[in-house]
């Protein structure tokens, strides 16, 4: 299963208030999976299905407190069974949307958490390594001291080896790189990207980082972005624009720009993929990393296990953060 399709889904709900507004959020989302599938099968094996960030809930209190007295939710959980199940009568993959997750492990932290679902069940739970700022309060795995989990998990799976990261970790290629030299073949972009930085020109930074990251990673793209109304989501809009883009930055499909349920559907050939890697001498930028030379990195900017113990974490905390970062 090396050559197949994979589908780019974007979704425009209302956004709920507390965990009864995840259920029929699920319910669309499941019947979106059945029409992909089985309406595209005369044309393509969709085997790979992707969701946008916020698809289930949105961040929408100030404060983790809030935010796990309404939204939280452990994972796994009854929704993550539906999509296995789901991927079990397919035999397919879904990159869920975005839980709000509660971990008993992290009491204080509200992670913001993608799920690579398949036949046999949840195989990666990737945690947002970096929430936006100010306005997301939820935690990165580099916030929490002792935090042992492999915040770049890499799924190895029959139609290859697949990584995701959440929206704004895209900004950083450095979080896309570790998911790449982790051996990652298709990057999943889980998304709520928000107008005017979106899939229109001048400012249309979300299909520019997704052709980049896909050329300097040698590396197919499924990017799902939220496509939202600004009523949905005050005071922000969100203009879709999901794609599939191979590894040489060729956008193989893209919805047109604007807010709206779509799904656009393009073929992926890892095989190909796996060729190209081999082959390549020149445009080989996994191999050409001269690692030494970064050593910008040595000074921490954002200090590791800052949220350490904390009982909440608002926005207040987020820009005493970028102050201090900037001193």
């Amino acid at each position: 299963m090396l050559r197949y399709a994979a589908a780019a889904c974007q979704v425009d709900f209302e956004n709920p208030a507390d965990r009864s507004g995840i259920e029929p959020h699920v319910d669309r989302m499941i019947g979106m999976v059945r029409e992909t599938v089985e309406g595209y099968a005369p044309f393509f094996d969709v085997k790979l299905l992707a969701f946008p960030e916020f698809a289930h809930t949105a961040p929408v209190y100030l404060t983790a407190k809030e935010l796990r007295r309404h939204l939280t939710v452990p994972v796994p959980n009854e929704h993550t069974e539906r999509y296995a199940d789901l991927c079990r009568e397919y035999g397919i993959w879904i990159q869920t949307g975005t839980f709000l997750e509660e971990d008993p492990a992290w009491p204080g932290a509200v992670f913001n958490t993608t799920c690579l679902v398949g036949p046999e069940g949840i195989l990666t739970k990737y945690r947002k390594t970096h929430p936006w700022i100010p306005w997301e309060v939820n935690a990165s795995p580099h916030d929490l001291e002792g935090y042992e989990e492999d915040p770049f998990p890499v799924a190895e799976t029959p139609i290859g080896r697949i990584g995701a990261a959440v929206c704004y970790d895209w900004l950083f290629p450095e979080a896309v790189r570790m998911l790449a030299l982790r051996g990652a073949e298709v990057l999943v972009r889980v998304s709520a990207y928000m107008d005017p930085w979106g899939a229109t020109a001048p400012l249309d930074w979300w299909t520019v980082v997704n052709r980049c990251r896909a050329i300097e990673n040698t590396a197919y793209v499924v990017a799902s972005n939220q496509a939202a109304s600004s009523g949905r989501y005050p005071p922000f809009s969100w203009p879709g624009g999901s794609m599939v883009v191979d590894f040489d930055g060729r956008i193989l499909a893209q919805a047109d720009p604007g807010p709206g349920e779509k799904v656009v559907v393009a073929e992926i050939d890892v095989g190909a993929l796996r060729a190209a890697r081999e082959r390549r001498r020149g445009h080989d930028f996994l191999h050409h990393l001269r690692t030494e030379l970064y050593d910008g990195y040595a000074n921490p900017v954002y200090p590791a296990g800052t949220m350490t113990g904390r009982d909440d974490h608002a926005v207040e905390d987020q820009e005493a953060r970028i102050r201090r970062a900037r001193e």
